[in-house]
């Protein structure tokens, strides 16, 4: 499907990402038109990541790139990990009853900057049709390990043998060598002249990609040159020396199916950074040839993947972020099969994430000293040297029952230091003997500096995080009273991913045996002091609590101007009768509640709102009064149900009116779960949600 989508809408290469179970997070299922190299360290990309893919599911429309220019303008930093000029769409895609993820397509750089209306047409009913695919499929799809990957349909002129020995005999006859490569940059044909100028046979080149079976081409930017061919789909040339003094011409032309190189003789290239000339002697192959690349991958792929890794780390927040980046982007680098991370805490090595470890080993492993002699992290940590085990035997020389905690043969130890203090360890592992080169040490040892700054911001994150959310959670009502003739049930829901804590609050208040106070707000920020001061809010609420609902709020707002805090804070407060089946209700700048009554039409309340509180003492909040009788549902919300980048407000609140009368007389807690899930089907929301429903029952005297 995917490749038949690429070549409907003349892309070049494209790939569908799925949302996960949790909405948090986009991951790459199928990939088709470029090399899984490229698309590996992009497998797994959180929804509030600023990458068009990632703004196209939260913000539910097309995103264009039409120029490496303009995504360096809008994603800086997704520009600086993958620096080749390509065009790109990213469309959302829109299941019957929940987002799927998004369509990614990439166009060669000659495609015009701007998409036509037309053109965003075509991509948007594609998108449409993936997402129809997916609905259908039994079982639903989910995100797969690794991306499934899918050739690229291509426009073949049928030919029998006499026409392809006919096409051989040509190239042969040609004075120049003819040279083909897959798009993974596998060589799949030579001509006996290409064969003459290499150096080499066909069956020691056939299969293979040049940088590796030829040691003079074994360098970072003659793979680059190969990497800008396949994703921008321009010709590319350069030159290169093979030893001793033979300089050759490689002139490289991209389609869908792969590469056809033209290699001839040339001539030193003249020193210069000129537009479009090669890079000096002794960057694109040498007279002597780099080291040959490592079992982990060439020196070009590596540095991708290492560029990738840097730029990504400083947008992660949380230890889980940097675990599962230092993962996924460093051990495919590096050929390496498992991973420990471990943060120094109290005195001791605690394992913060892993990967390729059971449990068994993990546990055996956590909580060593930070002066351990079991292992090398506390002799590396001490001295702030990494230290390279090539197999278990040298390992077993200075720590002999280290082997036999993981049944690995070969690590690496990383000490993490920050400023001169040691902040944890990062170890590489491997199932077989493993030779560390040089550059392997000085790229694992730079490595080391970066994680450990990456580590230790998302230690402090963690900490905060995890200390405003036990305020705002110890704030926050456990249970909601139990009142004869209203029944009641409340959700909040923190952001399901990349935010800080907020300040949404909620509460029920009884006033007595037919009286209840019912209130919701948002402090504005997401951070320790928005949870704080939603708690000194709630208390200044519960104190005023039973006056008119004017009187609460004007009161809140000048407690606010006691505290001289710059946070403003939206809040819907509502004093219940029981005995006069009433509601009188007053607002500070928060979204006016939704009503359904039995029998009629849902809508949301034409409420007069006040301003925010926090402006400036002495505003008037006019009280709005609602009849409530039994059988009447209200539903109060902060924004984060209703409000997210490219969705229409009245729209989505119009339909959760609908919906909130649709199920009239249904199940509270249900009904939850129901509104809840219709305004965010993928799970996923960028802000904190406080909902509470209450309904008017009868009792004894109606």
């Amino acid at each position: 499907m995917l490749a038949d989508t690429v070549h409907r809408t003349g892309a070049s290469a494209g790939g569908v990402y799925l949302l996960d179970g949790a909405g948090g997070e986009l991951g790459l299922a199928v990939v088709c038109g470029v090399p899984s190299e490229v698309a590996w360290p992009w497998r797994r990309l959180p929804v509030d990541a600023p990458v068009p893919v990632a703004e196209a599911v939260r913000e539910d429309r097309l995103v264009w790139v039409g120029s490496q220019d303009e995504m360096a303008r809008g994603y800086p930093r997704a520009a600086a990990r993958l620096p080749y000029r390509f065009a790109l769409a990213a469309a959302p895609l829109p299941g019957r009853n929940r987002c799927w993820g998004a369509l990614l397509l990439l166009w060669p750089a000659s495609h015009p900057a701007t998409a036509s209306r037309r053109e965003q047409s075509h991509i948007t009913q594609a998108a449409r049709r993936v997402a129809r695919f997916l609905d259908g499929a039994v079982p639903p799809p989910a995100v797969p390990e690794t991306p499934r990957r899918v050739p690229a349909g291509t426009a073949l002129r049928p030919a029998g043998g006499q026409s392809l020995q006919a096409a051989a005999d040509y190239t042969e006859r040609l004075p120049e060598g003819a040279l083909g490569l897959d798009l993974e940059g596998r060589i799949t044909f030579l001509s006996r002249q290409a064969e003459e100028l290499l150096g080499r046979g066909a069956g020691r080149l056939l299969g293979t990609r040049p940088w590796h079976s030829l040691p003079w081409l074994d360098d970072a930017v003659v793979e680059d040159h190969y990497r800008t061919a396949v994703i921008s789909r321009d010709p590319v040339a350069f030159s290169a020396r093979r030893p001793p003094e033979t300089w050759l011409r490689f002139q490289l032309y991209p389609d869908a199916s792969g590469i056809s190189v033209r290699i001839t003789r040339g001539h030193e290239p003249e020193p210069g950074p000129r537009p479009g000339a090669p890079p000096p002697a002794g960057s694109a192959g040498t007279a002597a040839g780099p080291a040959p690349a490592s079992p982990g991958g060439s020196q070009a792929g590596r540095l991708y993947q290492l560029v990738h890794l840097a730029s990504a780390l400083t947008e992660a927040l949380a230890v889980r972020d940097v675990v599962d980046l230092v993962a996924d982007q460093v051990l495919p680098a590096f050929g390496a099969d498992g991973l420990v991370l471990s943060a120094a805490d109290a005195g001791r090595l605690k394992i913060t994430g892993h990967h390729g470890y059971d449990r068994e080993t993990i546990d055996r492993l956590d909580g060593l000293p930070l002066d351990t002699l079991l292992t090398p992290a506390g002799h590396v940590l001490a001295t702030g040297t990494p230290s390279f085990f090539t197999d278990a035997r040298e390992m077993a020389r200075r720590y002999p029952t280290a082997p036999q905690l993981s049944g690995k043969q070969a690590w690496a130890f990383l000490p993490l230091i920050v400023s001169g203090r040691p902040v944890g360890a990062c170890i590489l592992s491997y199932e077989r003997p493993h030779a560390f080169s040089a550059d392997e040490r000085a790229a694992l040892t730079s490595l080391a500096g970066l994680v450990a700054q990456a580590l230790d911001r998302a230690r402090l994150y963690d900490a905060t995080h995890d200390l405003a959310r036990g305020l705002q959670q110890a704030l926050l009502p456990r249970s909601l009273p139990d009142l004869p003739g209203l029944a009641a049930a409340a959700r909040y829901l923190p952001a399901s991913h990349g935010m800080d804590v907020g300040g949404d609050f909620y509460d029920l208040i009884r006033l007595g045996p037919d009286a209840a106070a019912a209130v919701i707000g948002d402090v504005q920020g997401h951070n320790v002091a928005a949870a704080a001061l939603m708690g000194q809010v709630r208390t200044a609420i519960h104190a005023t609590a039973g006056d008119p609902p004017d009187e609460v709020l004007a009161r809140v707002d000048r407690v606010l101007a006691d505290l001289e805090t710059d946070l403003l804070v939206s809040c819907l407060y509502g004093h219940i009768d029981l005995a006069r089946h009433e509601v009188r209700l007053a607002g500070a700048g928060h979204p006016p509640p939704l009503l359904t009554r039995p029998g009629r039409a849902a809508s949301v309340v034409d409420l007069d709102p006040g301003p925010l509180l926090g402006i400036a003492p002495g505003f008037s909040y006019p009280v709005t009064v609602l009849d409530l009788a039994p059988g009447t549902t209200l539903a109060f919300y902060t924004d984060g149900l209703v409000e997210s980048p490219g969705t229409d407000l009245d729209r989505v609140t119009a339909e959760l009116a609908g919906m909130l009368a649709a199920h009239d007389g249904e199940d509270l807690d249900g009904l939850l779960d129901m509104l809840l899930g219709h305004a965010r089907p993928g799970g996923h929301h960028t802000d904190d949600i406080a909902l509470l429903l209450m309904r008017a029952t009868p009792t004894g005297g109606d």
